[in-house]
C-alpha cells in the first residue's frame, strides 16, 4: 500500500515523531488528529514487521528497530522485548524535534498571558524558522508527498483547541480580538490585541474646543513657551474630553478618534450631534456598561460636551464614518455686513443662495494642510433671518465640506457666489454653529 510504503521510506532515513509522521498524510481520512494517524500507520508498520518475525524473515526486527528508534513506537518497543532483541534509543524528531510532544507548559505560558485580557474570540498565529519549512518541504518532494498538512496550521489547530478548552473562549479566523503569535521553536509568544470600537454622536455647547487633540506646531508636543509648556495648541478637546474616561474603563493604551467630518474650534456643535467612532488601542477591558460610561464623560466634560447613543461596532463603522465627511451638513451662521442691509437685499441674498453651485478654491487658511483645488460644492436650502440694521442669520442645509465662512467673506474671490460678493458689502461670520449631520437619504428640513 503506497501510504505504509512512503511512511516505512521516510522512517528508515528520518526520526518522525506521530504527529510529523501523521501530518504528511492529514487530507486522507476525516475527524482524525495527526497524531492519531501517525501512531496507526506505525502500528500497522510494526504489525507488518512482527508478520515477517513469525516467518523468520530478518527483515522484520530490522523494521522494528527503525520504528522503535526512528518512530518512537512504543508497540515496535513491546514487540522487540518480549522477542529478546537489542535496540538503541528513541531519536529526535527530524522535523519538530520533539515539541509536539507536549506542547502544556507553551499553553500554559499564553494562558498566563491573556489573564490580563477580556476577550471572547482568538486566533494562533504561528511562526516557523525558515530552515525548519525548509526541510518538511525537501522530505515532501523527495518522497512525493500530495496530501500533507503544514507544520504552522497544525501548531496552529492544536495549540488553538487547547486555550479553548482551558479558557471556554473561540476560535475566530476573521475578527479575532486577541491574535496569539507564537514561535514554538524559540517559544517567542507575541500578543496583538484588537482595537474596541465605540460609536456615538456628541454635542459641542461652548467655542474654543478642537475636535482632536492640537499639537504645538512649534514644539510637536514636547512642551515650549508657546504652548505653556503643555505641548498642545488648546488645553482639550473633543477626542480627549471622550476619550480619557474610555481609556481609564478599558485599561487601554491610546486612542484615535475618528469623526464624520469637523466643526471649527469656533463653532458649537448642536442639534442631534455629529457622529463619531472612537477607537481603543491594546484595552484590556472589553465589557463595559456604556450608559454608565455615557453618564461619566457628560458630568466630567461639565456642560461642554454631550455624548449620546454610545454603541459598540467593529473597524468597518470607521469607514463608514469617512464616507459621512461629505454627508450633507446644515449650519447657522450669523453675519455682520460693513452697512446696513435693506429687506430686498436680504430677499436676494435668501433667492441666490438657494439651489446654488459653488466652486470654492481652497481657503487661504488651510492651504497649509489641504491641496490648493477648486470644489464644487452645492447649496440646497437657505433661510434667512434678520437681526439688527446690519446683521442677519442664515440657515444653510449644504453638501459636506463647504467652507461656510469663506461662503460669507468670498476670501478675496476664492469662493464664488459669496454673500459679500452678492451684496457687494463687505461681510462677516460672527457665530458659526453646526444644526445637523445628515445620514443617509435624510432630508433634515430647515
Amino acid at each position: 500500500m503506497e501510504i505504509l510504503d512512503k511512511a516505512q521510506k521516510m522512517l528508515q532515513e528520518h526520526p518522525l515523531c506521530d504527529n510529523c509522521l501523521g501530518r504528511q498524510f492529514a487530507f486522507l481520512g476525516y475527524g482524525i488528529e495527526n497524531r492519531d494517524r501517525g501512531w496507526a500507520i506505525k502500528t500497522l508498520l510494526a504489525m507488518n514487521a512482527h508478520r515477517l518475525v513469525l516467518i523468520q524473515n530478518p527483515e522484520g526486527y530490522k523494521m522494528l528497530r527503525i520504528l522503535a528508534e526512528n518512530g518512537g513506537s512504543e508497540v515496535a518497543f513491546s514487540m522487540l522485548q518480549k522477542c529478546g532483541q537489542q535496540y538503541g534509543e528513541r531519536k529526535k524528531c527530524f522535523l519538530c524535534g520533539g515539541k509536539f510532544d507536549d506542547l502544556s507548559p507553551l499553553v500554559d505560558k499564553i494562558l498566563e498571558m491573556l489573564k490580563e485580557y477580556e476577550y471572547d474570540t482568538f486566533l494562533v498565529g504561528i511562526r516557523i524558522p525558515a530552515q525548519i519549512e525548509e526541510r518538511e518541504d525537501e522530505l515532501r518532494a523527495k518522497f512525493r508527498i500530495e496530501y500533507g498538512e503544514s507544520m504552522k496550521n497544525e501548531f496552529s489547530r492544536i495549540i488553538g483547541k487547547m486555550i479553548t478548552k482551558a479558557t471556554g473562549k473561540k476560535a475566530d479566523y476573521m475578527k479575532p480580538q486577541i491574535v496569539i503569535l507564537l514561535n514554538p521553536f524559540t517559544e517567542k509568544i507575541d500578543l496583538q490585541i484588537g482595537s474596541l470600537y465605540i460609536m456615538g454622536r456628541y454635542r459641542k455647547f461652548i467655542r474654543g474646543i478642537p475636535q482632536s487633540k492640537w499639537i504645538c506646531s512649534r514644539c510637536h508636543g514636547k512642551g515650549c513657551p508657546r504652548c505653556n509648556w503643555t505641548g498642545k495648541m488648546y488645553p482639550e478637546s473633543v477626542e480627549e474630553l471622550i476619550a480619557s474616561p474610555l481609556l481609564e474603563a478599558t485599561f487601554g493604551e491610546d486612542s484615535s478618534f475618528h469623526g464624520a467630518g469637523r466643526e471649527d474650534v469656533d463653532a458649537r456643535m448642536l442639534g442631534l450631534g455629529r457622529p463619531f467612532v472612537i477607537e481603543i488601542k491594546k484595552p484590556k477591558k472589553r465589557r463595559l456598561n456604556l450608559s454608565e460610561i455615557e453618564h461619566i464623560i457628560n458630568e466630567r466634560a461639565h456642560g461642554k460636551i454631550e455624548v449620546s447613543e454610545l454603541k459598540y461596532v467593529d473597524r468597518k463603522a470607521v469607514l463608514k464614518i469617512k464616507d459621512m465627511e461629505s454627508a450633507r451638513k446644515i449650519y447657522r451662521i450669523v453675519v455682520e455686513f460693513e452697512r446696513n442691509i435693506s429687506d430686498e437685499e436680504l430677499e436676494k441674498l435668501e433667492k441666490t443662495l438657494n439651489g446654488v453651485r459653488v466652486l470654492q478654491r481652497t481657503p487661504t487658511r488651510v492651504l497649509h494642510r489641504r491641496a490648493d483645488l477648486t470644489r464644487e460644492k452645492h447649496i440646497y436650502e437657505t433661510k434667512i433671518k434678520r437681526i439688527s440694521s446690519n446683521k442677519a442669520e442664515l440657515i444653510i442645509k449644504c453638501q459636506g465640506g463647504l467652507y461656510v465662512k469663506e461662503l460669507v467673506t468670498g476670501d478675496n474671490g476664492r469662493t464664488k457666489p459669496s454673500v459679500s460678493q452678492i451684496l457687494e458689502v463687505d461681510s462677516r461670520p460672527l457665530e458659526l454653529d453646526v444644526l445637523g449631520v445628515l445620514e443617509g437619504e435624510e432630508n433634515g428640513k430647515i
